[in-house]
């Protein structure tokens, strides 16, 4: 059987699609990526930008109206809910490493 394509979402995409719950430009993107996780996940534009069109035909985020040659973004409905979706799937992720590594805690003297 074939995967579908975003089943999971890479920490790139989620926090690219995170940071979209503001109006941004691809620089602003990927300066806010950087702030927010202090550096540890950083996005070159070949990457922002390939998943940004991916974004867009996913009906995930849309382009916003502007005047210039900056193309701004925005989440969508639909694309809150995917990352909503992959919240609680790194929750449940979270939730059975706690469960199993509480248990080896407590079996070790």
């Amino acid at each position: 059987m074939a995967r579908e394509k975003f089943q999971t979402l890479t920490e790139q995409m989620f926090y690219i699609l995170l940071c979209l719950r503001e109006e941004r430009c691809g620089v602003d993107v990927m300066e806010a990526v950087a702030k927010l996780t202090g550096g540890l996940v950083a996005i070159g534009p070949g990457t922002l930008y390939t998943l940004l069109e991916d974004f867009l035909r996913e009906g995930w985020i849309r382009e916003v109206p502007t005047q210039g040659r900056k193309r701004r973004y925005c989440l969508t409905a639909g694309g809150e809910a995917r990352l909503r979706k992959e919240a609680e799937r790194l929750r449940r992720l979270c939730g059975d490493f706690d469960a199993v590594m509480g248990q080896k805690e407590e079996e070790t003297p």
